[in-house]
């Protein structure tokens, strides 16, 4: 990767870290992010990273999304990830930015990469699928609960147009994760879809780590309910059955215990965990969650093929008046969520 410029639009908990592997690897690294106390404590301090057997501060060349309009020199490859909601402003504010051959890709949550190739093109955009468990609450610092050799990631072609040049993006996070290459993305970014439905928003309206509200009488069923509809729903717009994780191939047939399987596999990696999911870490900061672009979407997509996702439409309607303020995140929600599966 000698000389490819790289940027990272959006340095939360995840990217944020995974930018900080990259850095040390001695790549030539950006950070752009919108949390201006964000931006000045790495600029003092560097980025302090807390991992399971060590810290580490890392310098880190960072900048206020206002200033990006006085960088010059194009980027080889840019890495999005922010939130799923604000794909697009992100991909046009760095657009100008990416080199005519260069590539975009999210390392986000739900299903972005349309988002992605409708303001840089599809020739320059390649979808991902990650796989790590991290949280910052604090300016300049992330707590990265999975290290580098247990993180994950899939890379794959938006199209024939980027077909080819998955290794390009692969070579980068390698310094961060294993990655894998896949022709199918779009299905394996159904899958996480899958697990991010099970997950997010039942845990985020109790108020609790995955693996203390799932541990809830009730909840894995809940839980579970939710996953097995977004599968469902995956497996009627087309979308393949295809392991993910790290798994070399999908041992059941059926959608709905796969469903199962790849919730399970989630809670292997945070059963030892405290680390919020990512939609109850954006309601502690005062943020929205990614509603519509998970649960909101197995719904949206469910309705437009004439059926219904219950649970799912449900969990988003109560996660809905947790973000109008007439209902707290709390464990108290146990009986809500149970009453869904009525």
């Amino acid at each position: 990767m000698a000389g490819k410029r790289i940027a990272i639009v959006g340095t939360g908990a995840t990217s944020a870290g995974f930018g900080a592997d990259m850095v040390n690897a001695g790549l030539d690294v950006t950070f752009v992010e919108q949390w201006p106390a964000h931006v000045e404590a790495m600029r003092a301090h560097g980025l302090r990273v807390e991992l399971p057997e060590e810290s580490l501060t890392v310098p880190v060349a960072a900048f206020h999304v206002c200033e990006v309009a006085t960088l010059r020199a194009p980027f080889d490859i840019v890495l999005i990830g922010v939130k799923g909601y604000d794909t697009r402003w992100a991909c046009e504010l760095i657009a100008p930015l990416v080199a005519a051959d260069g590539l975009v890709v999210g390392l986000q949550n739900g299903m972005t990469m349309d988002a992605v190739a409708s303001i840089v093109g599809p020739e320059r955009t390649l979808g991902a699928v990650i796989e790590v468990a991290a949280n910052m609450f604090e300016p300049g610092t992330v707590v990265r609960q999975t290290p580098a050799d247990g993180t994950w990631f899939a890379v794959g072609p938006y199209g024939e147009a980027t077909r080819g040049r998955e290794a390009e993006v692969a070579d980068v996070l390698r310094h961060t994760g294993e990655v894998e290459i896949r022709d199918d993305i779009r299905s394996a970014k159904w899958m996480k879809l899958v697990a991010n439905a099970a997950e997010f928003l039942p845990s985020s309206i109790l108020g609790l780590p995955l693996a203390d509200a799932v541990a809830l009488p009730g909840m894995y069923d809940v839980m579970k309910a939710a996953g097995r509809e977004a599968l469902r729903t995956g497996v009627a717009l087309g979308h393949k059955l295809v392991p993910i994780f790290g798994d070399k191939r999908v041992e059941v047939n059926d959608p709905d215990q796969y469903a199962t399987v790849l919730f399970d596999a989630v809670l292997r990696g945070w059963t030892l965990s405290d680390t919020k999911v990512a939609t109850l870490q954006d309601w502690i900061k005062g943020r929205r969650g990614e509603i519509d672009e998970i649960n909101g979407l197995v719904t949206g997509e469910q309705a437009r093929l004439g059926g219904e996702a219950t649970v799912n439409r449900r969990l988003v309607e109560i996660a809905q008046r947790i973000e109008r303020g007439d209902l707290a995140p709390d464990p108290s929600n146990a009986d809500l969520l149970r009453s869904l599966l009525d």
